[in-house]
């Protein structure tokens, strides 16, 4: 009886893990099934992928690589970018900007705005098929400002000196321990000039306006979604529900689509106000050596 007890467990764990493979076995089948479905291309599983701005931009690189992988995935027809944002930082926001317009030659991308879309946040919107906004989102701030703080007056009264040694006149160009001279000021002023070039050439490219037009209303100020509408800035006013059927059908997709979402942190008060969000129209800005610049 003692070697009769001893075997029965060990033919019940048998039947155990034999049950527990089957199971397995069955459910990595049914996955692979699953899988194949959305993925095949006939249209079955076909769904819009939603990837949010937030916040401030400060990085390209998650939003960009979020990009790629909804460009690549067989079971992703459609894109809409949720844009919330102020602006941010000018090179990652021409980075996902670029890669917008180039994944767009592929598949359809729709720019649905939240509150606010200004600056950078308008401008990466500018690379997609379709711009949609509420009849209340703050649109537009395009422009440029430049500024930095000169404390010579507050060094002299503390007692602090700066020793300079620098291979140029403009090498040490908006620093705050120097009076600004008429040379800043002239190379300061032809790279505001620059940059805001570039935006307005943005604007007219891919709304089909004219640079006289653009130049316009490209005084730094906001819109409001109706108002941009007005003025040729979007295509149409729109919730966020309304945006996804719109990517639906420019994705070929029969119904209400499902969607496919790539979740971030939302942004914390201190990235919202780092990013000037209390200024709306001040998000997009550069940090360069002792001074910032932004778009507004």
């Amino acid at each position: 009886m003692d070697q009769t007890k001893l075997k029965r467990p060990a033919s019940n764990l048998k039947w155990l893990w034999w049950g527990l493979g089957s199971f397995f076995a069955l459910l990595i089948v049914f996955r692979a099934g699953g899988m194949s479905n959305s993925i095949d291309g006939t249209g079955i599983g076909k769904k819009v992928g939603v990837i949010k701005v937030l916040g401030p931009i400060v990085s390209s690189n998650s939003i960009v690589k979020d990009l790629e992988n909804f460009r690549k995935r067989k079971d992703i027809s459609a894109i809409l970018v949720r844009i919330d944002s102020p602006g941010g930082l000018v090179a990652p926001t021409q980075e996902i900007y670029e890669k917008i317009k180039n994944i767009k030659e592929e598949k359809p991308i729709i720019a649905s705005m939240g509150s606010v879309a200004a600056s950078g946040g308008y401008y990466i919107a500018l690379g997609a098929d379709s711009i949609i906004a509420n009849s209340g989102t703050i649109v537009g701030s395009i422009g440029v400002i430049m500024n930095y703080p000169v404390i010579t007056e507050l060094l002299d009264k503390v007692g602090i000196e700066f020793e300079t040694v620098k291979s140029g006149e403009l090498k040490d160009v908006g620093s705050y321990s120097r009076e600004v001279t008429e040379a800043d000021r002239k190379h300061l002023n032809e790279m505001v000039d620059d940059m805001y070039s570039q935006f307005v050439d943005a604007v007219a490219k891919n709304r089909s306006l004219s640079r006289e037009e653009v130049i316009k209303i490209a005084d730094g100020r906001v819109y409001t979604g109706k108002q941009s509408k007005e003025l040729g800035l979007i295509d149409a006013i729109g919730t966020f529900e309304d945006a996804i059927l719109i990517a639906g059908k420019m994705g070929q997709i029969t119904g209400k689509p499902k969607i496919v979402q790539v979740n971030k942190k939302r942004p914390s008060v201190l990235d919202w106000f780092t990013g000037n969000l209390g200024q709306t129209v001040s998000g997009w800005f550069d940090e360069l050596p002792a001074y910032r610049w932004r778009m507004e």
